[in-house]
């Protein structure tokens, strides 16, 4: 009885550590972003949410709207970098992930989701801050939607379309 106890134990500690371990560091979820948008001509957004993260899902959901999907699949990478989860979802984050949103201006910046834009070679071309410390996340007020259009018109070739297409996609979030 006990050594069954101990069998039962060790298969949940080995099946939890190994869940843990399939999270990619943040270094590797790069990687694969730069690869993709090396060989596909793209810039890269990356997105640090987490799961919990109310306007992170609308973020998701506006970028994969039929209205635009089409727009950001041709012109962008876009991942995720998972950060500020619950306790009891710490596995889900990306080792490394926190480092990078500092390194790319996102220090002050306490809310998510926080995106930034990167070249193939990862230099930062913009992010979500419409001025120091001050972050749009999820645009959805006309004043966040015209600094992400802004933001879209610097790192993309967007007709007038298009952008018509994301502003009425993102001020649906207001």
């Amino acid at each position: 009885m006990k050594s069954q106890f101990l069998i039962v134990l060790l298969s949940f500690v080995l099946a939890t550590s190994t869940k843990a371990q399939q999270t990619p560091s943040a270094d590797a979820v790069l990687q694969e972003a730069y690869a993709k948008a090396a060989k596909e001509n793209k810039k890269i957004m990356v997105i640090f949410h987490a799961s919990w993260c109310v306007w992170c899902h609308k973020m998701d959901s506006s970028l994969n709207d039929a209205s635009v999907k089409d727009y950001f699949d041709k012109n962008y990478v876009i991942t995720h970098l998972t950060i500020n989860e619950s306790a009891n979802k710490k596995a889900l984050e990306n080792a490394g992930a926190m480092e990078l949103k500092s390194e790319w201006g996102g220090a002050k910046i306490q809310s998510i989701p926080y995106w930034v834009i990167l070249d193939k070679e990862g230099k930062v071309l913009a992010d979500s801050q419409i001025e120091s410390g001050k972050n749009v996340g999820c645009p959805a007020n006309e004043e966040e939607v015209q600094h992400f259009i802004n933001v879209l018109k610097k790192t993309s070739l967007i007709t007038n379309e298009q952008v018509a297409s994301v502003e009425k996609r993102f001020r649906e979030n207001d």
